[in-house]
């Protein structure tokens, strides 16, 4: 069997509207972790940060991405308490679009996270989609 790099994978996305960019990520990660588990962001959570809800309702989100043959398994993301969740699931890699790389937010979470001995892997962001964009094409 071909070792990967990293045993315990995590990665989080309120992935609304599932599309092309959501598949990349989650493929992307799979090739990199033995176990990838993705956190699926709740209704509330969604709203409390963006103030609004997604399109697709959490039940619904959190099918489809368990339906993804890249994904081990699927947990609930409910706050943005990301140190905690990586101790909790014995994660040692965070996957994140490369979109956040350089951002004070990230640099802090790549200290944290490697005391809890996690890696910061940046992934290739898809240009031209998003379900930001998705939803000006319903708008129009």
């Amino acid at each position: 069997m071909n070792r990967k790099k990293y045993k315990v994978g995590y990665t989080t996305g309120v992935f609304d509207m599932f599309h092309i960019g959501h598949l990349n990520i989650l493929k992307r990660a799979k090739e990199q972790c033995d176990y990838l588990i993705v956190g699926v962001t709740t209704d509330e959570l969604s709203f409390k940060r963006k103030n609004k809800y997604p399109i697709i309702c959490e039940k619904e989100r959190t099918e489809i991405v368990e339906a993804i043959k890249y994904v081990d398994k699927v947990v609930p993301q409910n706050d943005m308490d990301k140190l905690s969740a990586v101790k909790k699931l014995g994660v040692d890699a965070v996957f994140v679009g490369s979109d956040w790389k350089g951002t004070k937010s990230w640099e802090n979470y790549e200290r944290e996270f490697s005391k809890a001995g996690c890696e910061v892997v940046y992934l290739d962001h898809t240009d031209g989609i998003s379900s930001t964009i998705l939803r000006e094409r319903l708008n129009k």
